[in-house]
């Protein structure tokens, strides 16, 4: 079960990181690094997500 909670507490982390992003983005003068960081830890909840859910770790370019 705990497994389980750890995963919706990231998508639920996802989520509003995401809504952060829109409104940052929605701005006249959108903050570039803050954007950038917000959107690095939304992929790293991301690959976390998919590593706790047996999808392995997402593969380098």
């Amino acid at each position: 079960m705990a497994l389980a909670q750890r995963i919706e507490s990231l998508k639920k982390r996802h989520t509003e990181i995401d809504h952060i992003v829109r409104t940052e983005e929605a701005r006249p003068s959108p903050d570039a690094v803050l954007l950038h960081q917000l959107k690095h830890q939304k992929l790293n909840i991301k690959d976390e997500i998919a590593r706790l859910m047996g999808g392995g770790e997402r593969q380098a370019a």
